[in-house]
Formats: structure tokens, sequence, C-alpha cells
């Protein structure tokens, strides 16, 4: 019974004795617990700022072999023993931590900001996917337990290279690890960063440029020390071999740099020792995880892929119950309300220290304070602009509906005939297929304009103008259609070439014309597995034919939560580079891109008759 709704206890008692204001209360109370009801992640109740901090640095911890690593503490300035909070961070532990590690002592934690190894203060050799990451983060977490001021409780935070050490660290199993709270994570490299589904992602290059050596490597203005500024990309991406694109930017001290061009598939040794999406190696994680993201965010697959796997292979009941919380935001998440052309109204920002206190609260401190009680997943649905609150990801009440591709056979750009229905091909007009030409050394423009995604939903006009992309839209719709869920693409292909890219978007149209992207998949054309309807296998590459038509399945890797008002229209676009977001595929069917120094240009053929009906599946959510 504790654990009982208290409406549920009033209105069970009211039955007794009063049965009209039962029924009323009853449908209250239905409300109340229903889905999508605007609720927001909620801190409720947590610690209290009770705590003077004192602060201590250049704290060495001795690696297992040897290295030392370099950790700050911000610690209540009291006696006694208090749990811990453990950030591993290759961006310096001096800036930026003080204020938050100074919030979370003031409630009662033990904060310490570690240097990754062979970064800053850290002895070791920097490699961002050395397998002894994984190893340090164990060591870190049993070194920070034993400490005479920490209660042997520790729990791990931080945002993106650091969501990676949580769950590098928890794939180890410390035993003084309790819970951890991944921000913006990353999935594994195959999947996210440097290879998006194979195809290399320009903002990682970028940041291998600024990542090289001990310190922060800088350019000039703009985005990842100067490296990721649009001007510079834009002719940098384009020089070839892409494998010298850092010693052309003068970054020379990054000899992993060669291994992440040379190595193409997920199972090349690399790479295999810093993977940690695998079934095992979730079984082997036993704490519990408060991950999250937000729809522009340049890391997003990682968050929902891992609440997933969690949910399956998790080693322990806490593990298997994780928690996913996805906002309107960019990478650097919970800021503001606006993101880049559309407000998204007050209730965009919230308290989210306030609700990973609360977490900590209960894992770390043993507070009954109902957080385990709260629905598991919360999502912002974007155009009513309010938070929902449900039981699972993907939503239980989802309608996975079929978009089917139509044409005359002249899609291209926003002046073509490109229609998107939810009609199987075969009416009168339909043709069997559009068509386009793809040249790498003129692709087409992505209309981002900094490093991420910080743009947010930004307008595509401009870049779908172009013969070059294909374009299906629906008429206006008569009602609202809410689209929140994981978003799976269906293309019947062929190209020209030995190999390409494929790359999809969906679009709200607005009324006025403004085209805001909202997701997008890609994928490598020789990541297609034959085994597996086309889907991306980033363990092996395959053989394309040339003009042979091939079934291509693209998982979206940014997939929405978006109510398109009446009015507005869905689209579809598709491309085969969006520049430079991704670097173009050369088109010459080589294992390793980076080093090839020639172009071809490919004749691209998208199928949509009967029997090779290319769709879209879109996650519909009923009228709430």
């Amino acid at each position: 019974m504790k654990n009982r709704h208290p409406l549920w206890i009033i209105s069970t008692a009211l039955l007794k004795t009063n049965r009209p204001r039962a029924v009323i209360l009853l449908l209250a109370l239905t409300c109340l617990l229903s889905p999508g009801l605007g609720q927001a992640p909620d801190p409720g109740k947590y610690s209290a700022d009770s705590f003077e901090v004192t602060a201590t640095r250049g704290h060495k911890a001795s690696m297992r072999d040897g290295v030392r690593l370099s950790v700050d503490v911000f610690r209540p300035k009291a006696e006694g023993r208090f749990p811990a909070i453990l950030i591993i961070t290759p961006y310096s532990n001096n800036p930026g931590y003080q204020t938050r590690g100074s919030w979370f002592a003031q409630r009662g934690y033990v904060v310490a900001v570690a240097d990754s190894r062979g970064r800053f203060d850290s002895e070791g050799e920097w490699d961002p996917f050395d397998p002894k990451h994984k190893t340090d983060g164990y060591d870190l977490v049993e070194w920070l337990a034993a400490q005479s001021w920490c209660d042997g409780k520790v729990g791990m935070m931080g945002l993106s290279y650091m969501g990676w050490t949580q769950w590098w660290t928890a794939t180890q199993g410390p035993p003084s690890l309790r819970a951890i709270v991944p921000e913006v994570a990353p999935p594994d490299p195959f999947y996210n960063l440097p290879y998006q589904n194979g195809v290399l992602v320009g903002l990682m290059l970028d940041w291998a440029g600024q990542m090289a050596g001990r310190v922060g490597q800088t350019l000039g203005p703009g985005t990842y020390g100067g490296f990721g500024a649009n001007d510079r990309r834009l002719k940098d991406y384009l020089q070839l071999p892409y494998l010298k694109l850092n010693e052309l930017r003068g970054a020379l001290d990054a000899p992993w740099f060669e291994k992440w061009i040379r190595g193409t598939v997920a199972s090349d040794p690399y790479w295999r020792g810093i993977a940690y999406q695998t079934p095992s190696n979730y079984a082997k994680v036993t704490v519990p995880s408060l991950a999250v993201t937000g729809w522009f965010d340049a890391d997003f697959s990682g968050s929902p892929m891992n609440y997933i796997a969690m949910k399956q292979h998790g080693a322990t009941p806490e593990a298997r119950r994780p928690r996913l919380v996805i906002g309107p935001w960019p990478h650097i998440f919970n800021q503001n309300r606006k993101v880049g052309a559309f407000d998204y109204g007050p209730q965009a920002v919230i308290n989210w220290d306030g609700y990973v206190c609360r977490w900590f609260d209960h894992w770390l401190k043993g507070t009954d304070n109902g957080v385990m009680r709260d629905p598991p997943v919360h999502v912002f649905v974007m155009g009513r602009n309010k938070w929902s609150a449900e039981q699972d990801w993907p939503l239980p009440q989802t309608r996975w509906t079929k978009y089917y591709l139509h044409s005359g056979g002249h899609a291209n750009s926003t002046s073509g005939d490109g229609l998107l229905n939810t009609s199987p091909p075969g009416a009168p007009g339909d043709a069997a297929f559009d068509s386009y030409t793809y040249d790498p050394a003129n692709p087409t423009r992505s209309p981002f304009t900094g490093g991420h995604l910080e743009d947010g939903a930004a307008d595509t006009r401009a870049s779908s103008s172009g013969a070059g992309v294909l374009v299906y839209t629906t008429p206006p719709l008569e009602e609202e259609v809410e689209v929140t869920g994981p978003i799976t693409a269906k293309l019947y292909a062929a190209t020209s070439a030995r190999d390409t890219d494929w790359m999809v978007r969906l679009i709200d149209v607005q009324p006025d014309g403004f085209s805001a992207m909202l997701g997008e998949g890609v994928l490598r054309a020789r990541h297609r597995d034959p085994a597996r309807e086309g889907a991306f296998n980033p363990d092996k590459l395959s053989v394309i034919e040339p003009n042979h038509v091939y079934e291509y399945t693209i998982e979206f890797w940014r997939a929405t939560a978006n109510a398109f008002a009446k009015g507005h229209r869905i689209r579809i676009e598709i491309s085969s580079s969006y520049f430079p977001y991704y670097l173009p595929n050369l088109n010459t069917g080589a294992d390793s891109i980076g080093l090839e120094t020639n172009i071809v240009v490919a004749e691209q053929k998208i199928l949509h008759a009967a029997g090779r009906a290319s769709h879209v599946v879109l996650p519909i959510i009923p009228h709430r």
C-alpha cells in the first residue's frame, strides 16, 4: 500500500462512502496518471544548501599500471564522510567545474573532477579511444570510495565525452559505483562519432584537431578552437585525402587520428577495444542510469539506445530501470527556451541539477523521495511545446505508419513533383523512380552554421533547392499530426558507383514555407547488411554493384517529438551528401574513403514502384 498514489487511496475510501464523488475523483485520477499531460521532470524536494565548500586541487590517483591521474575535489567543509560524484574529463578539470562542483558540495556531496589519462595534469599518453579509459574509470571510483572523507558510495555525472567515460566505467562493474547520470552521451563510434552509420562526421574531425596533444589547440575564432569555423570547414573538408586533414591544419600531435581514418569497420581492434554497446557489456552494468539528451543533440542516438539496452540486458533489477529525458535542446542542453528560429516556451528550461540531486539523494544517500516512482521517460513535444511523461520509449501507444514516396519522375528540389502520403504506389501518373546526380566535388550544403546542431530546426529551403535533392511533401494537413519516436526509412535504390551515401531527412513545412528540419538518418551504402534487409552493419562492408537495386533500411539516428499543426506539411528529403556536416563519400568503392584522392560522380535512383515502394515509417501518436 505504501507505493499507492495518494489519490488512489482517497478514491478507494470514497467508493465505500460516496460513490458519485468517487466517480468524479476517479476521472480526475485517470487524467492525472495518463501520459502526455505536460509533466516535466520534477526535482521535487532535494538536499538543501547546507554546507560551505572547501576545494583542493592536484590529488594524484594511481591507476593499475602506475600512471597517476590528477583529481580536483570539492567537498563539504565539515567533519564526516559523504557520498561522492565523479566526473572524468579530457577538457581540463580546472575551468567550468567549480560552479557545478560547489553546488553539489553545498548539498552534502564530494565532487571529484579528474583529468583523463594523458590530458592536462594527468600522466600517460592521450588517445580519445584508448581502452585504458575503461579501467581508469574503475580505478578512480575505487580510489575515491577509499578516501577518508567519502562514505564509500560513488555516483558519476557529466556531459558528452564525460558521458562516454561513465558508460565505459560502468561496464567494468566497480563495486563502489551506485548510479550514473550520462548527459548527452554518445553511442559507440560507428553509430555517431566519428562515423555516423559509416559516414564521416565533420564536427568530430574538428574535435580531433582541437584535442591533439595534451592541452586544447586553438586556430582562431569559431567552434572547436577555430577548427570548426565554417569558412575553414568549407575549404579544408574538400582537400584530399582526408587522412591528411590534421596535418593540413597543423595539428601534428594526434597519432591516433590515422587509426580513425584507416579503421572503417567497428570490428577493427582499435574500435573494438573501446566499444561498450554490446549485450555482454551491458550485462556487466549493475547501476541505474538517468540519461538526458535533446532533439538537436549531435550525439542524440546514444541516450535512447542505452535506455532500451539497459532494460533488456542490465545486470541487476536497478540497472534494468533506466530513466530517459529528451528536451528541445542542442548538445549544450537546457540553456535556453529559444533554439535557432523557434521559441519553445517557458517549459523548455527545467531545474535539471535539482532533478539530478534528487536522483543522487535516492541512490547515494538512501532518501525515499519517490524519484523511482516517477514515469521513466519524459519527452518534450515540439509544436505543442509541452512535456509528456511516458511509460516507455518508444511510446507504447505508437501507431507505426508508412508514408510512401510518389512522383511523376521529377521530385528534384522543392520545385519538383514529389508527393508523400500513406497510399502505396500504383496510382495513375506514378513514376517508377526518381533520379539525381551526386558529385562529391559539389556536395549539397547543410543549413547548419555551428559545429553541432545549434541552429535547432534549421530551414532547409536553400539546401533543398538544387536538383541533387529529392523532395516529397504531403498536402497541407487537415488536422494536427503528432510524430514522436524513432523513424525508419526503407529505400530501394541504385547507384552507378561502387559506393555512395544515402541521407533522409524529416521536415515540418510551415504555411509561410519555412522548412524546419527535425530528424535524419544516413547510411554508407557499403555498410548495408544483405542478411538484415539492408540495415546498418558496423562490423562489415558489403559489395555494391553499379546500377543494381538494393534494399536499404535506414534507422534515423535523430528521432523527434513534434506536433505537425493543421495547415503544415510533412516532408521527406533525400540526398547523398550534406556538407560540411558530413564529409562527402568519394564514391570510389574503396574500403577506406579517407585514403582516396580520386572522386567518382554517381547517378542515383530512388525507386517507388509496386514491389519496390520506398517509404518512411513515422511514429504517429493518437490524439491525446
